[in-house]
């Protein structure tokens, strides 16, 4: 009978620097300290985001390679905590009953702040702030991107209260 090979990588703990979804990586800090950790889009991707938000909160199995230390698979990721300024404008009560419906993202500009997603079979724009997004523990869209999102009504039409990777739920 063979023996199940287990993985030994460490579990680290730590938070994100910064990932940029153009570049397709990011860097990690390590809570108990030491050099950088490297997160690959692709890893990020496994576990099923496209982005994390700067800041978030991160568990990942690490390895050592020839260039360093990087993410082999992220195993939890915890929105970051705490309200920039100006920020209190997008604080959405969302009621218990609203469903998580599939849709896909039609463009999402980062530095403008917000951007648009399609329901599934709707025609209608449903508007989605970067600070929605970075409460749930992302922080860019990419065009044609599958979504879970919990949509309401808004001051001026449907909105995003809540943006999740499609595997979600």
């Amino acid at each position: 009978m063979a023996d199940e090979k287990q993985d030994i990588s460490p579990i680290v703990a730590g938070r994100v620097k910064w990932f940029d979804v153009a570049k397709g990586f990011g860097f990690i800090v390590a809570d108990e300290g030491g050099p950088d950790i490297l997160l690959h889009a692709n890893v990020l991707r496994n576990f099923g985001q496209g982005s994390v938000a700067d800041d978030a909160r991160i568990s990942v199995r690490v390895q050592m390679t020839p260039r360093g230390v990087q993410a082999s698979e992220v195993i939890e990721i915890i929105p970051p905590e705490g309200l920039d300024e100006g920020d209190e404008g997008f604080q959405i009560d969302i009621p218990s009953d609203v469903p998580f419906v599939p849709g896909r993202v039609k463009w999402f500009d980062k530095t403008k702040g917000f951007g648009f997603a399609n329901i599934f079979g709707h025609p209608e724009d449903v508007f989605v702030h970067v600070e929605v997004l970075r409460r749930c523990g992302l922080a860019d869209l990419m065009p044609g991107e599958a979504v879970a999102m919990r949509v309401v009504d808004g001051p001026r039409g449907k909105m995003a209260a809540e943006v999740r990777a499609w595997d979600y739920v």
